[in-house]
């Protein structure tokens, strides 16, 4: 087993359709527990989600993208609720499985349904924050490039999607921790699944970066435009900035990548809506 890079050939035991569907809902229940003690959502949410709703004066939304069995929205209300935050909370996942299970933790302030993100941008959708917990691993490069841009156009506020930083401590420390929680479910396997397949705070900033050249080409290509029709010297220099922009100053980029708490990444952005 190597660390040192991400081993995307790995599959989560719960992915399959076919798999147990009693350790499934098991696992999807006790996420909840396992989230609590190593999400760091909780300082999340007082530094990014709790000053924006705050400072919104009016009652919020916020999605959950990929929220599977639910306990992150149920979590996040909680919060809010304790803050006196009026807040609408909509968790969606295409896993039918997954929503059966979260349909479980609805209240009045959060709701759930079986959808993704591309249905909701079809439907005009928007949200005052949107957020996401261990997706990011689980996707390919153009499902990256997509659940992202997604993400940023439904939004009008934060965007913030949490997940796993792959290491050796990390990989140790969770295979003996999820020993009392893992009878009975996927949570071992998968955990440690999650973990190899996840990234690196430098590997996920170079992953989002397609993002970061996109609005800086579209940038450039805004600025050619105020200037008329230049010719091909003048479309020269504005591509040229425009790829200078992208990797330039910190200022250009789209996603920052950070580390909230140990063993965890956060890439922050602001939406587009």
């Amino acid at each position: 087993m190597n660390l040192n890079v991400r081993d995307t050939a790995l599959r989560e035991l719960m992915d399959d359709p076919q798999c147990d569907p009693d350790r499934l809902d098991a696992t999807l229940r006790r996420f909840g527990t396992v989230n609590r003690l190593v999400s760091g959502w909780g300082g999340v949410y007082r530094t990014h989600l709790r000053p924006h709703l705050a400072g919104l004066g009016r009652p919020a939304r916020v999605l959950d993208l990929g929220c599977g069995g639910g306990d992150l929205v149920g979590r996040l209300a909680g919060l809010a609720r304790r803050d006196g935050l009026r807040v609408e909370w909509l968790g969606v996942d295409p896993d039918p499985r997954a929503h059966a299970v979260a349909r479980t933790r609805e209240r009045d302030d959060v709701r759930f349904r079986c959808t993704d993100s591309t249905a909701l941008r079809a439907e005009g959708e928007r949200f005052d924050a949107v957020v996401s917990n261990h997706v990011l691993h689980h996707l390919s490069p153009q499902e990256l490039a997509d659940f992202t841009a997604d993400s940023r156009e439904l939004s009008t506020g934060p965007v913030l999607h949490a997940d796993i930083a792959r290491g050796r401590l990390a990989y140790g420390l969770y295979a003996v921790g999820i020993a009392p929680l893992a009878p009975g479910t996927f949570l071992h396997t998968d955990g440690l699944r999650s973990i190899r397949r996840s990234y690196r705070a430098d590997e996920l900033q170079r992953a989002l970066e397609p993002a970061d050249a996109a609005r800086a080409a579209a940038s450039g290509a805004e600025t050619r435009g105020g200037t008329g029709a230049g010719g091909a010297g003048a479309g020269g220099a504005g591509g040229a900035g425009a790829a200078s922009g992208a990797h330039g100053a910190e200022g250009t980029r789209v996603w920052r990548v950070e580390s909230p708490a140990p063993f965890r990444l956060l890439a922050r952005s602001t939406g587009r809506a």
